[in-house]
């Protein structure tokens, strides 16, 4: 029996060791994974915090971005009234000019000068008058108010402006309002 024993106790420790031995790789690859899986963890809470970084700082780029453009429709147009201001003071000047003086030839050279100084605020700002007196009718830039009979001019030409006409950066902001000729009839 005890020959049997021996036996059985050796064959117990050689079962033994041949566990322990596929044990080994066993835990050594459940420590593997275990560290990759935590490498990843640490890894997916970077990327979720870079993405709320990113999140966060998108929803800021959009509310600045609003308040630009609001701010752009609110105050687009300071430097075009930064520009007639100096002609409103001309005009003050003119006028409290005017109240003190009789020379009517200066009243009107005065408000000339502020006419071109208005022009030019308007020019520098990208508008300018449409041509019409004598020009060829065009229904793009002329409005026609009436058509009248004329041996001065061709068909179709612009015979007298009432009111003009003017383009923003090469757009029509108002049509010039005309008369357009016609021929006579004989």
């Amino acid at each position: 029996m005890e020959k049997k024993s021996g036996e059985e106790s050796s064959k117990k420790k050689n079962i033994k060791a041949k566990a322990d031995i596929q044990e080994k790789p066993a835990k050594k690859e459940t420590e593997d994974l275990t560290a990759k899986l935590r490498e990843k963890e640490i890894e997916a809470a970077e990327n979720y915090d870079k993405f709320l970084r990113a999140s966060a700082e998108l929803d800021n780029y959009r509310k600045r971005a609003a308040k630009e453009r609001s701010d752009s429709i609110k105050y687009g147009n300071e430097s075009i009234i930064k520009d007639m201001l100096p002609i409103i003071d001309s005009l003050d000047r003119a006028l409290e000019h005017a109240d003190n003086s009789e020379d009517f030839d200066a009243f009107i050279k005065g408000l000339k000068l502020v006419q071109e100084q208005f022009l030019g605020c308007l020019e520098k700002h990208g508008v300018e008058r449409v041509q019409s007196t004598g020009m060829d009718f065009d229904p793009n830039m002329h409005e026609a108010m009436l058509q009248v009979e004329s041996k001065e001019y061709e068909d179709n030409k612009v015979v007298e402006e009432f009111e003009k006409g003017y383009l923003l950066n090469g757009r029509l902001l108002r049509p010039a309002k005309v008369s357009v000729s016609k021929s006579v009839k004989k």
